[in-house]
Parts: C-alpha cells; sequence; structure tokens
C-alpha cells in the first residue's frame, strides 16, 4: 500500500524556554534561584534566614518569584529585578546545540518562545543555543505586563518619578489567563497547538486553556500532559505527530474493529 503524507496534526507549536530548550542539569536555574534570593535580601530588606523559604512559596503560590513578592505588598522595580537575577548568570555554561536546531529546522510549523523571563534573558538563552533565527516571536514578561514596558520608556526618557500601580496583578504562567492572552495574541487554534513545558503547573494551565502539551525533563506524564519527553532532543522519537504522517496509518487505525470482527 502506497503512503500518501498527510498534513500535520499540529499548525502552530509553543515552546518554553528554561530547563526545556536546554537541561535543567545546566546550572542557570540554580543560579537564578540564588540571585532572586540575593535580590530579596538586598534590595527588599527581607531576613536572610526565612528568604529560601518564602521564596520557594511564592513560586509555588504565584507562578514566579516576582509576581508572588509584588502579589504580597512588595514594590519590586521589574526592569531591575530582570538585571539583577538575570544579568548575573552564567550563560557561558550553554553551548550552541546542533541537535536541537536541526530538529527545530525540520518542524513545518511555525515555532514560538512562551516563557514568563523578560525580553533579554530569552534573546541571550536563543542565541546561545544558536537557535535565535528559528522563532517567529517571543512572548515574554513583556507581552503580557504592557504597564511595566511603557513604564520603563518613561523613566528612559527622564521621568525617574513613575510607579507601577501595584494593584494592576502581573500576568504569568501557569495562570490560564496567561494562556488565553497568548492565544489571542498569536490568532492560534489551540486544539491544533502544541505546548511544551517543563513545569506540571505549567502544563495544567496550558491543558486547561484548550492546549495540547508536552511535559519536557521526565517521561512521567503529569495532569493535564498529552505526552511527556525526558529531554527536547526526543521529540522525533515520541512525537511523530508533528510532522505529516502516511494516511494508510489512520485508515488501519480506523478500520481495525471492524477487521476483527469480519474475520470468519
Amino acid at each position: 500500500m502506497e503512503e500518501t503524507p498527510s498534513p500535520a496534526r499540529y499548525e502552530t507549536l509553543l515552546f518554553d524556554l528554561d530547563d526545556c530548550l536546554y537541561p535543567g542539569s545546566s546550572g542557570l536555574a540554580d543560579a537564578c534561584q540564588l540571585n532572586i534570593e540575593a535580590y530579596m535580601v538586598e534590595n527588599l530588606g527581607i531576613d536572610p534566614t526565612v528568604v529560601m523559604e518564602l521564596n520557594a512559596r511564592l513560586y509555588k503560590c504565584h507562578g514566579t518569584s516576582m509576581a508572588g513578592l509584588w502579589t504580597e505588598g512588595y514594590y519590586v522595580d521589574h526592569d531591575d529585578f530582570h538585571k539583577y537575577v538575570h544579568g548575573r548568570l552564567p550563560y557561558h555554561l550553554l553551548r550552541p546545540d546542533s541537535v536541537l536546531r536541526s530538529l527545530l529546522q525540520s518542524m513545518p510549523q511555525p515555532k514560538y518562545i512562551f516563557t514568563n523571563a523578560d525580553k533579554v534573558h530569552a534573546e541571550v538563552v536563543l542565541r546561545k543555543l544558536g537557535v535565535e533565527d528559528l522563532f517567529n516571536d517571543v512572548l515574554c514578561f513583556e507581552s503580557f505586563n504592557s504597564r511595566c514596558a511603557v513604564a520603563k520608556e518613561r523613566r528612559q526618557s527622564g521621568d525617574e518619578a513613575v510607579k507601577l500601580d501595584m494593584s494592576v496583578p502581573i500576568v504569568c504562567k501557569p495562570s490560564v489567563a496567561c494562556m488565553q492572552e497568548a492565544i489571542q495574541v498569536l490568532q492560534i487554534d489551540p486544539s491544533k497547538t502544541l505546548f511544551f513545558d517543563d513545569s506540571a503547573r505549567n502544563i495544567f494551565g496550558g491543558k486547561t486553556a484548550g492546549l495540547d502539551t508536552v511535559l519536557v525533563g521526565s517521561m512521567t506524564k503529569c495532569e493535564g500532559a498529552d505526552y511527556s519527553i525526558a529531554s527536547i532532543h526526543n521529540v522525533k522519537e515520541f512525537i511523530p505527530e508533528i510532522w505529516a504522517e502516511p494516511h494508510f496509518f489512520d485508515e488501519l487505525r480506523l478500520s481495525c474493529k471492524v477487521a476483527v470482527e469480519t474475520i470468519p
């Protein structure tokens, strides 16, 4: 039987950035956590003896440490936070990933980054990995918190007194509102979009918003995960649906039950 290629199942691919496109063992995540805790002590005056536990709770309850600090009444200058936390990261630990690049190049769909981090951090990481030219766009902190970008422009123009309204919450994953906003911004069909993330919370949020989901970094599925892969490098082995699939496989699956029932 001749195999006639059919269109790929998915029209759009959404990728988280940190600990998803590169392994969590890189050391960047640990360095980021230490930088956040140092920021909390040095810039917010939080007791060093409670900062580790507080940071863990804020991240768990609010999606990001910054969102948690903001929600609980700490005024955080977003630009300063990102510069402090990401500007000190050991980016030299990241190297160009030729396997990742080949995989991304082979995927026929438009590809987007979907991260809670700021744009500068995303650009540095993508450049270090050697894949910065393979994504159609980057959805990041500034994409969902435009008022922060406006405040930044006002400060750069000389209005040093500008402050943000703390009654306006920070929008970030894993909130379903953030997922839905990403879908609206990109004008995509969630049922035909595959979302990759290393966070079980983000996977659940994405699934709730209607996305198909891939948990990266574990072979054990979490709630809301349609697929799970140990590494982004394993995607072709475990999710061939990203690429065109022969029609006859679908036909065999559909006719399997009938074939069994009609055997003499």
